[in-house]
């Protein structure tokens, strides 16, 4: 296909790969090393974070056009009594189905429930419930055979759906989680081991299938809101919203993650945020370098938002009688040698033609001169795994991949659920195990890897959605998806789209019911009610019986609508601003810089206004931004709202700012008013108004 010494020629996504093996492609950072190329004119090719799990690819060639296709995605909101919304996002999923006459279809993909209380304000919404609508609860079949032990396939597709959605996560309550997980541990623990290997096994397994499963569509509705956001411009959500949906849905992977409270969700999203981009960039670097030193052809398969989360390996049938014999490197490959593989010079499967000019760039079909050139797929590679890229479909043995991911539940399942080894309890275990992992890590093997879960589901989000991939290309990859496939209860990409349909439209039924949706809403709104009424005490057996009564018993206090909404707005606008505050308090070290001081100034009065129920964290947060602003007003708001908050440690905020040294005289003296009023202070009073004449500026400027 080339002559022997040509560079490698990038077409429309697809690149070739030379003899010029030892070339140096460091440009910087090991996250930038897909950058600039020389191919004929310049060529930028550039990663970039548009989203979590979403890593932008740019050919200058085969750039995406964000707006070729507006109507991938579409919005829907429903209003639902007693104050909320339903808010989906639709997506125009490719088909699958040969057997249906329509190519594609409309299909519901993630809901979420936001509660409003009944009026436009957003300071006083809070999100409730996400459904992913393709997350659905198991048939009979596949129970059962999700809890017989090393049964590592699928067992069908689920027939039909009745009843009420189930949720994934209620973000208002995701400790709830976290107490559940812990009973379900020491339930399993002291309980159902003790009767033997078979019933601990069988039980472990279901509980592992479950988890997983549930996982798989969590990433998957995480890949949606990304998208969606990427492709629409504005998303369905606001910032704040968008990050807390997205923490909460990445810390269901985590023991406690439930308990993290909600003011540090943007820190904890922003860094799993850029985790995802340098695991991203490190395997398709690896990739990318390893590809070209084994004269095979790249091409990352593209979002529809022109982001890469995976990546396809070709040869040129030519290429097969010109280098055969030629010696194979299977390091982050792993697959079979291609020179060798007598299955590949009669191949059978599908294949692509491509045209080429004689210096061996894409052209079309009807260009002078341009020459066929026919191209076998060799694998597919997901990118996001901390360690090396991980093969998800191997074209000629369908088998690799599952063997591998076997490996992983082999050893677990028979360590943990058959010899009961920990690397808690059992220090040799734990030093063999790290020393497997760390061997076949450095070596790139492909052995008993963190999990596929993630990259899967974006693999079946991208087959969905994508319209870049051949048709009966997609169709291959699918088939071959579903037998790698380790967990009984998952079903194909028409089953789910037919689920999701399905569940919405019960979903919908369910919002109408007047004991349905807004009852629930309503019995929801008297539990966050709780804390506004109860101390910590009183909490903690509360979430005692909950925990004893697996779910059952919930307190809620007996208010009425209006009282509850009343409370509720006043505690749902003081998090609103608390949030904010502490937001640009961590940021700038002169926030007028970056923060417009009018919207800062308000969230300031809000809190002077209620300082009786401002929490400590919003006493931090305005002594930080006194010392981070140079702005005569929003300092007087800052010291303002430190005299109004009712807690101890207001005052000595207060006083440290007193003895700052930086004050002038004027300053330390307005400072000590304010320490001086702050235990009289009635609640109800006004924000205290002090002149600027009178104090003139707190930092020596009269």
């Amino acid at each position: 296909m080339q002559q022997q010494g040509d560079s490698r020629t990038n077409f429309g996504g697809l690149t070739t790969i030379s003899e010029q093996r030892n070339r140096n492609h460091c440009l910087g950072s090991l996250l930038f090393r897909a950058g600039t190329r020389v191919l004929g004119g310049l060529v930028l090719l550039s990663l970039l974070a548009s989203a979590p799990f979403v890593h932008r690819v740019v050919h200058a060639q085969s750039q995406p056009n964000l707006s070729a296709d507006p109507d991938i995605f579409r919005l829907e909101r429903v209003a639902v009594a007693g104050g909320a919304e339903l808010v989906t996002i639709h997506a125009r999923l490719a088909n699958l189905d040969a057997t249906k006459s329509s190519s594609e279809e409309w299909v519901p993909l993630v809901t979420v429930l936001r509660d409003t209380l009944g009026d436009l304000s957003p300071e006083n919404d809070r999100l409730r419930y996400v459904w992913p609508l393709t997350y659905t609860r198991p048939s009979l079949k596949q129970r059962l055979t999700g809890a017989v032990p090393f049964f590592y396939s699928r067992a069908g597709n689920k027939k039909g759906f009745s009843g009420t959605p189930p949720a994934v996560l209620d973000l208002a309550s995701p400790d709830r989680e976290v107490w559940n997980k812990i009973f379900w541990t020491a339930l399993q623990s002291l309980l159902l081991d003790p009767y033997g290997t078979p019933v601990k096994a069988s039980t472990r397994s279901y509980q592992q299938n479950v988890s997983d499963y549930r996982k798989s569509h969590i990433v998957r509705a995480l890949s949606v809101l990304a998208l969606y956001e990427a492709l629409e411009g504005t998303s369905a959500f606001s910032e704040s919203e968008l990050a807390e949906i997205q923490a909460r849905l990445r810390l269901t992977d985590k023991t406690f993650g439930g308990l993290l409270g909600d003011l540090k969700l943007h820190k904890f999203n922003e860094k799993q945020m850029t985790q995802a981009l340098d695991e991203r960039g490190h395997n398709w670097e690896l990739l990318r370098q390893r590809a070209e030193a084994e004269s095979l052809y790249f091409e990352p398969l593209q979002l529809p938002d022109g982001s890469t989360t995976h990546v396809l390996l070709w040869v040129a049938k030519p290429d097969l009688e010109t280098r055969r014999g030629q010696t194979f490197n299977r390091r982050f490959l792993n697959i079979a040698d291609p020179w060798s593989d007598k299955r590949l010079a009669n191949w059978q499967g599908h294949s692509e033609v491509r045209y080429f000019d004689a210096e061996s760039r894409i052209v079309s079909a009807d260009t002078p001169g341009a020459r066929p050139v026919e191209m076998i797929p060799l694998a597919l590679y997901g990118l996001d795994n901390p360690k090396i890229p991980m093969v998800l479909v191997d074209f000629r043995d369908a088998l690799n991949p599952k063997k591998r991911e076997m490996t992983r539940r082999v050893l677990q399942d028979v360590t943990s659920n058959v010899l009961s080894l920990s690397s808690f309890g059992q220090p040799a275990y734990f030093l063999g195990r790290s020393v497997f992992d760390f061997v076949t890590g450095r070596r790139g093997m492909d052995i008993n890897q963190p999990s596929r879960l993630r990259t899967y589901s974006q693999l079946k989000l991208l087959l969905s959605l994508s319209e870049s991939l051949n048709p009966e290309l997609k169709r291959q990859i699918d088939g071959r998806l579903e037998k790698v496939s380790l967990n009984p209860l998952e079903n194909d990409l028409s089953a789910e789209s037919r689920l999701a349909t399905e569940q919405y439209a019960a979903l919908l039924a369910y919002a109408r019911r007047a004991d349905g949706l807004p009852a629930k809403l309503d019995r929801d709104r008297r539990a966050e009610l709780v804390p506004l009424e109860h101390g910590k005490a009183e909490r903690v057996m509360f979430k005692l019986g909950n925990i004893l009564s697996f779910g059952k018993y919930t307190h809620r206090e007996k208010a009425g609508p209006a009282i509850v909404n009343e409370r509720l707005d006043i505690a749902r606008r003081l998090n609103h601003h608390t949030r904010f505050l502490l937001q640009v308090a961590q940021s700038s070290p002169r926030i007028e810089v970056i923060w417009n001081l009018d919207e800062v100034k308000r969230s300031l009065q809000f809190i002077a206004e209620h300082g009786e129920q401002a929490s400590s964290t919003a006493i931090g947060a305005a002594a930080s931004i006194f010392r981070r602003t140079a702005d005569e007003e929003t300092r007087r708001l800052c010291l303002d709202s430190l005299s109004r908050i009712e807690n101890p440690r207001a005052k000595q905020e207060l006083l440290r700012i007193s003895q700052d040294a930086q004050l002038v005289q004027a300053g330390k003296d307005l400072v000590s008013a304010f320490v001086a009023l702050q235990p009289a202070r009635p609640k109800t009073q006004t924000p205290l108004s002090v002149s600027r004449d009178k104090a003139g500026d707190l930092t020596g400027q009269q």
